[in-house]
């Protein structure tokens, strides 16, 4: 079998694998039941949302090399749904003849935003300026405020990230590995999804435009398509393929970008796996990007990422001063709102600004789904 030639998944047995089983593998899984692939998985959480979907279901740390090696041995192919797992393991079972998409050296500069910060100064992204500090004592020695720390490994989820407004606030710093970058004077991120087969087959997603949760910094809405001009959307497809293309990337990335008050597009940083700007192309989009990261690791064609209608997805977050099992309020109208599409994760629990689903709305007009999707934030509130 070559890169050249599609996996014979029709063919029994094939075996795919995900490293994690959270609400992006449950929505793979969703689509890989549409072409009778099987999935099986590994997560730590032995309630995680894909317990009942996945063909095969294993408990265990996606850190351990021993876990992820034993998990991958009878794989005919890999892939991920976070990019927090261990990379060795899977450096191991690529050289013995496993595929693993993303491949394993895109997953080392991924997990570390230094190695990725300088992989964008190598290949000409622009991103915004940077300084690499070992620990504290070299952040005291920095003089440029207000700044941006970011852990170089582990975070994920807005966490890792602590803004820095002056000097007298380094307490609230990092003491560990980091980047830290100039503050950008951005006017709005966004996010382009491409998507890249082994034969160097590539597609994009149109723009979105995100709008960030300013207390958990998560993407709160999403709204497609972008409202940039035209030539700002030319300008983030053109860095987005230039990226994916450099990195030889085979799979799915979602690459979040600022742009700035003078309209210039910086590179924030990469997702290699579907992503929460890609959740409304399930109804909105011709493909989805589950169907689309399912189609490019198994090296078939690609499908066409085509707009249906405008859409603005709203992430359902758990309410604050709520831990434990988690309730629905307003989850009837919401189901009785036309063009509103609700995705629940199967998550027992909830805890303040957890995923716990994301309502998709989609309308001939925009303003009419967004207006739609203001409401449901405001009364689909998840309680215990």
């Amino acid at each position: 079998m070559t890169d050249q030639s599609p996996f014979r998944f029709y063919q029994h047995p094939f075996r795919l694998g995900i490293l994690g089983g959270g609400q992006l593998g449950r929505m793979f899984i969703q689509e890989a039941i549409n072409i009778n692939v099987g999935v099986d998985i590994l997560d730590p959480d032995p309630d995680a949302p894909c317990k009942h979907l996945a063909r095969q279901f294993t408990v265990g740390d996606l850190k351990d090399y021993d876990t992820v090696y034993a998990f991958g041995q009878n794989k005919d192919l890999l892939t991920i749904e976070i990019e927090h797992v261990n990379v060795d393991a899977l450096e191991t079972l690529e050289k013995e003849g496993v595929k693993v998409y993303p491949q394993p050296r895109v997953l080392r500069i991924v997990q570390d935003k230094g190695l990725q910060k300088q992989f964008y100064h190598r290949n000409n992204i622009p991103t915004a300026p940077y300084t690499l500090v070992q620990n504290k004592a070299e952040l005291k020695a920095h003089t440029g405020y207000p700044l941006i720390q970011k852990l170089r490994k582990g975070g994920y989820d807005g966490k890792g990230v602590v803004h820095l407004k002056a000097a007298d606030q380094l307490e609230h710093a990092f003491d560990a590995p980091s980047i830290l970058e100039d503050l950008v004077d951005f006017k709005t991120e966004i996010s382009v999804i491409v998507a890249r087969n082994a034969r160097g087959e590539m597609v994009h997603y149109p723009v979105v435009d995100m709008e960030f949760n300013p207390e958990a910094n998560l993407v709160e809405f999403l709204f497609a398509p972008s409202q940039l001009s035209g030539t700002i959307e030319k300008e983030a497809i053109r860095i987005a393929y230039t990226l994916t293309e450099a990195l030889d990337f085979v799979g799915i990335v979602a690459v979040e970008m600022f742009v700035t008050q003078d309209n210039r597009v910086l590179v924030n940083e990469i997702a290699p796996r579907p992503h929460n700007s890609g959740h409304h192309t399930i109804e909105a989009n011709v493909t989805s990007q589950y169907g689309q990261h399912l189609r490019a690791i198994l090296n078939l064609p690609l499908g066409s990422t085509a707009m249906i209608l405008p859409s603005v997805m709203v992430n359902l977050l758990g309410e604050q001063g709520y831990t434990g099992e988690a309730r629905y309020i307003g989850l009837e109208e919401t189901l009785a709102t036309e063009g509103a599409f609700v995705h629940l994760y199967g998550k027992k629990s909830t805890k303040p600004f957890r995923k716990m689903g994301h309502v998709t709305v989609i309308s001939k007009k925009l303003e009419d789904a967004k207006k739609k999707a203001y409401h449901i934030k405001k009364n689909l509130r998840i309680v215990t």
